[in-house]
């Protein structure tokens, strides 16, 4: 199976389309909104996403995140990954509530993590004694709000479920190298994401 940095080279030109599709998007579009999730800055996991409109009552999200650090001990949690989401408004557009439809991609290579704790049949505890390396690709659904606070700044809180299939390579040990499972597949079902989100919008 590929190492995590092999997966980003062989990503880099799905992530250069990504954003060439995006800012093309952006150039025709008549209102947009530029935001980072404070909650991935929480773990030190830099992020942005551009928000778009579409019609009258729809807008599309477009969140990227990477997270390139390994820490002492050789503590990672290393991923990059893209959450594109349809969104429809209740009320109007950038304000109110929301429902979410979001797509999930990614790849990672996490270990020495303290999570400690299960998640619906998922073992996030496993974590600190293992390092597992792969990719990932779900989808899920989103309730969300967002406030005006000024012309330019929002604030915007979400939740979503879903379910997500990853396959890892899993090594004995954090900060070893002997592999013990070669591309297991993982489902998993949760949240999927979970944004308290600071906006700027054009």
């Amino acid at each position: 199976m590929k190492t995590f940095g092999e997966y980003f080279f062989v990503c880099r030109k799905c992530v250069i389309l990504y954003l060439f599709l995006l800012f093309s998007s952006v150039l025709s579009a008549q209102v947009v909104s530029v935001k980072t999730n404070a909650a991935y800055w929480g773990v030190l996991t830099p992020n942005v996403a551009l928000e778009l409109p579409v019609g009258q009552k729809f807008t599309t999200d477009w969140h990227f995140l990477l997270n390139p650090w390994t820490f002492s001990d050789n503590k990672k949690m290393k991923i990059m990954a893209v959450q594109p989401e349809l969104r429809y408004w209740f009320c109007e557009r950038f304000n109110g509530h929301f429902l979410g439809a979001h797509l999930v991609g990614g790849i990672y290579n996490i270990g020495n993590v303290d999570a400690g704790f299960k998640l619906f049949g998922t073992d996030f505890g496993s974590l600190k004694d293992y390092r597992y390396e792969g990719w990932m690709a779900g989808i899920g659904v989103g309730y969300g709000y967002q406030w005006i606070l000024s012309r330019h700044w929002s604030l915007e809180a979400e939740l979503g479920l879903g379910y997500i299939y990853t396959r890892a390579d899993k090594y004995k040990c954090a900060n070893c190298g002997k592999q013990m499972e070669d591309n297991k597949p993982h489902h998993y079902i949760g949240p999927t994401k979970a944004a308290l989100n600071i906006i700027f919008a054009f």
